[in-house]
């Protein structure tokens, strides 16, 4: 992965529509952290693109000709496994957003996002952040509350809180509050390393995927 503080992040842009992509493109080039290294406007010319450029992370569309990019997560993970794929969509639906975290998105995003903030996802992205739209966020966790007992969309309750340790459940609530791993090594005292182990060992325990899942159960059991 690309150490930000030393050359800047490489970016490629997978959408559609030419004139997004290179109005995203110019945009994006205004800013020294970041570095468009190249584009594609559908899932099979994304695959090939990735393969030959490795950039760190990948913007992309769900509404793409042929192959949605929620269901393209998968194939380009298995030709860039280290990219950071980010959703960049005008789709606010929360089962796009839900189909593109269970298919390993590192975040989710809305096109009406401003550049600054874009930059910052990025960069989020990179340290292995979720970045998610707020909008999409008060979404998800609407669908996460709302879903009945038993219901395949129904989370984990606090019973479950009984599997963490004591260091487990305050690496949670720095995950509910989104703080970075590093933040959170630097909080409790201990190296990123051990946060990172921590943080896989929560997210088996809690039986989801994603920070983001983990952070929507905290909130929704009060631990946060």
């Amino acid at each position: 992965m690309t150490d930000t503080t030393l050359q800047p992040i490489r970016v490629m842009v997978v959408d559609d529509h030419t004139l997004f992509r290179r109005g995203l493109t110019a945009l994006l080039s205004r800013d020294a952290r970041v570095q468009v290294v190249g584009d594609a406007a559908d899932a099979g010319e994304a695959q090939r693109r990735a393969r030959e450029l490795q950039p760190d992370v990948i913007l992309l569309d769900n509404h793409l000709p042929g192959v949605r990019g929620v269901d393209a997560l998968s194939a380009l993970q298995e030709v860039v496994p280290c990219a950071r794929i980010v959703m960049l969509t005008v789709s606010e639906d929360e089962a796009d957003l839900l189909v593109a975290l269970r298919n390993g998105a590192a975040g989710y995003l809305l096109k009406t996002i401003e550049g600054d903030a874009l930059i910052r996802a990025i960069e989020g992205a990179v340290r292995g952040e979720n970045v998610i739209a707020p909008e999409m966020t008060n979404k998800m966790v609407a669908t996460y509350v709302g879903a009945a007992p038993g219901d395949s969309k129904a989370v984990a309750r606090p019973s479950v809180l009984s599997t963490l340790s004591t260091r487990e459940l305050e690496i949670l609530r720095a995950i509910a509050r989104g703080s970075s791993n590093k933040e959170i090594g630097r909080e409790l005292g201990i190296a990123e390393t051990t946060v990172k182990v921590h943080v896989q060992n929560v997210l088996r325990k809690l039986q989801v995927t994603t920070r983001v899942h983990a952070a929507v159960l905290a909130t929704e059991i009060g631990l946060f």
